[in-house]
């Protein structure tokens, strides 16, 4: 079983940027993935990273969003450049071959003027 807590999130204008950070309880081998959840919508795929650094975004946030890990310090992050209010979302870490069963609390990121 593990566990994990995001942070990063908060208020930021459009065109402004956020780093979100994913700390894992344990080293994490499987893929590791930001999903988010705007109001009103279901939970989607943002990116996803293998281990050894394959990634892959949803088309919506390609050329701006950049997701990494650092295994050794356990931890995923989301770089979030040329943010715009449609980003706006409860931004989540997950573990694809946990079965998605267990999510965390999430972390805020909101795009407005």
């Amino acid at each position: 079983q593990v566990t994990w807590v995001e942070s990063g999130g908060g208020l930021v204008q459009p065109g402004g940027s956020l780093r979100l950070s994913c700390i894992t309880e344990r080293t994490v081998f499987s893929p590791m993935a930001w999903y988010r959840q705007a109001p009103g919508k279901q939970r989607e795929l943002v990116a996803a990273i293998t281990r050894t650094g394959t990634t892959d975004y949803v088309d919506s946030v390609k050329g701006r969003f950049t997701i990494s890990r650092d295994n050794a310090e356990n931890t995923m992050y989301l770089q979030m450049n040329s943010l715009k209010p449609e980003d706006t979302a409860v931004y989540y870490c997950n573990i694809p071959a946990t079965g998605l069963v267990y999510w965390g609390q999430g972390t805020q990121v909101t795009v407005s003027s």
